[in-house]
C-alpha cells in the first residue's frame, strides 16, 4: 500500500501542476481582457505556482536515487 502512495503522489503534483499553469494563463487572459488587474495579478500567481510544481518535480526526479 505505501508504494502506491509514493506513486499516486507524484502524479498528484504534477497534474496539480498543469492545473495550475493552465488557470493561470485563463486568469491572465481575462484580466487583459477586461482590465482587471486583479485577475491578472492571481492568473500570474497560479503560473509561477504550477511552474515551481513541476520544476520541483522535474529536479527531484534528476537527482540521484531520487523517484
Amino acid at each position: 500500500m505505501a508504494e502506491y502512495e509514493e506513486q499516486v503522489r507524484p502524479l498528484i503534483k504534477k497534474v496539480g501542476g498543469l492545473v495550475a499553469i493552465v488557470l493561470g494563463f485563463l486568469l491572465i487572459a481575462a484580466g487583459y481582457r477586461y482590465g482587471s488587474s486583479e485577475y491578472t495579478t492571481i492568473g500570474i500567481a497560479l503560473l509561477a505556482v504550477g511552474l515551481v510544481l513541476l520544476v520541483l518535480q522535474i529536479v527531484r526526479r534528476n537527482q540521484p536515487g531520487g523517484k
